[in-house]
């Protein structure tokens, strides 16, 4: 991580109103357990193991501060796993997927619950999600996952009009949606120092700037190292460098734009709540409103990472940002003249289904890891830290033995295949969808490389 890099206006925001105590690992120490990642999976990890065991030991170290990668810079919204249970069901069978979507609806609340207990004003709205559809090639996308759990007898989805479309989201660009209550948002470095904070007061020991180096029995950072008898690993799309994971997942670049306050605007358009809204391409375009009148409009699909490394090409200021900003333009066009103050990318890691898998690595039976949120992490997170404080325990439970634990099968090709085969199928979309933007299909060829990217954040029709 580097210092000189603009942070998110969540990270800024958070920051402004911290005082920022951080600690170092010098020297070497010894835990019970040690998770390497400081954002909401290991922290979510350490609270937990905690409430099972208050005598257990835990170390978190981080590369940069807490909430400094993926949870402090993603769009914030606090999401169900719904709208991907046809790929839970594929995966580990209906029974299962049904208790696993059924969890990650009841996560969403639960965190609200466990902000408002603990004091965290991570500004938590739960006001549903929207899936919705920006082009007539979009209409329908939720149609298969509908019909699938209308034969389970659950109806977690409510299609809405045109017209409750524009009274709800302020767009008349939005063609058809449904409506998912149990969604949420939330702004999402409010919620991870929060986590922090609550963790070290349970007695978590977290070293800041300390990124790790090496694993070789001990976990190893520039200044110090840990030996721990339990290993988590929790650094998400860093976790690249592990080359049994690195197969399984595609780093790819998410990018979001902020605009100036503008609440009286927004209530003129009928955007009046804290509305999650996202369409339904694969490079996916997400969108919320703030506290403060933003706009905050994210799409994904960005750069690619090469090899084992996550770099610094993912830091700071978004290379989109004008592609980003035009996307937010085209579904808001009354509010155009609207300037855009800040702008930031990230890197997401996505699985072949969409889907976060979790697991020991290979003839290493202590280390725990997960990893494959795949752009929805915030809310499934919650469920990450119940897995992987069940499997650093060697707990045998509904956790530890779910559907998710379990390294996939199917994985990307070998680099410099999948990097370059990577950007081939990214331009495929990209024709793709700007040609249903303007009611036209695309060639054969550029269909059949679509069909080879991974699940995106919503299923997407015909895929």
């Amino acid at each position: 991580m580097t210092e000189a890099a603009p942070r998110s206006l969540w990270l800024r925001e958070a920051l402004a109103i911290e005082i920022q105590e951080e600690s170092l690992l010098e020297g070497d120490i010894g835990t019970d357990v040690c998770i390497v990642g400081g954002g909401y999976t290991g922290l979510w990890t350490a609270i937990r193991l905690k409430d099972m065991d208050p005598s257990l030991d835990v170390v978190i170290v981080e590369a940069d501060i807490c909430g400094g990668g993926a949870s402090g810079r993603n769009g914030g919204f606090v999401l169900s796993w719904w709208s991907k249970f046809t790929s839970l069901a594929r995966l580990c069978g209906a029974e299962e997927a049904l208790r696993l979507a059924q969890a990650s609806a009841e996560a969403v609340h639960e965190i609200g619950e466990f902000c408002s207990n603990n004091g965290i004003d991570a500004r938590f709205h739960e006001d549903g999600y929207l899936w919705a559809a920006t082009n007539k090639a979009q209409l329908g996308s939720w149609r298969d996952t509908i019909e699938e759990l209308d034969r389970h007898g659950l109806h977690p989805f409510t299609e809405l009009t045109r017209q409750d479309l524009l009274a709800r989201s302020g767009s008349r660009v939005h063609l058809g949606g449904v409506l998912e209550a149990s969604g949420a948002i939330v702004q999402p470095a409010l919620l991870a120092r929060g986590l922090r904070r609550v963790a070290m007061d349970k007695g978590v020991r977290i070293f800041e700037g300390s990124p790790m180096t090496s694993l070789d029995g001990r976990v190893r950072t520039p200044t110090g190292s840990v030996a721990a008898n339990r290993i988590v690993i929790a650094m998400n799309a860093w976790g690249v460098r592990f080359s049994e994971l690195r197969r399984k997942i595609l780093v790819v670049g998410s990018d979001n734009v902020a605009t100036a306050p503008i609440p009286e605007r927004l209530q003129q358009t009928g955007w009046r709540d804290g509305l999650a809204i996202s369409d339904s391409r694969l490079l996916v375009h997400y969108y919320r409103t703030t506290d403060d009148g933003r706009v905050v409009f994210g799409k994904g699909g960005g750069q690619l990472a090469f090899g084992p490394k996550v770099g610094r090409r993912f830091e700071g200021n978004s290379p989109r940002r004008q592609s980003v900003e035009t996307a937010f333009h085209a579904t808001y066009p009354e509010l155009a003249d609207v300037s855009i103050e800040q702008d930031w990318t990230g890197p997401i890691d996505r699985s072949r289904n969409g889907l976060p898998f979790f697991g020991y690595l290979k003839g290493r039976p202590n280390v725990a890891f997960g990893i494959g949120y795949s752009g929805n992490g915030v809310g499934p997170s919650f469920l990450g830290g119940k897995i992987l404080a069940s499997l650093a325990l060697e707990k045998e439970d509904e956790w530890s033995g779910c559907g998710l634990v379990g390294i996939p099968t199917k994985g990307f090709p070998p680099e410099p295949f999948r990097y370059l085969g990577g950007h081939l199928v990214r331009a495929a979309i990209v024709r793709e969808e700007k040609a249903e933007d303007k009611g036209r299909r695309v060639d054969p060829i550029t269909r059949g490389l679509v069909r080879l990217a991974p699940a995106g954040l919503v299923p997407v029709k015909g895929r």
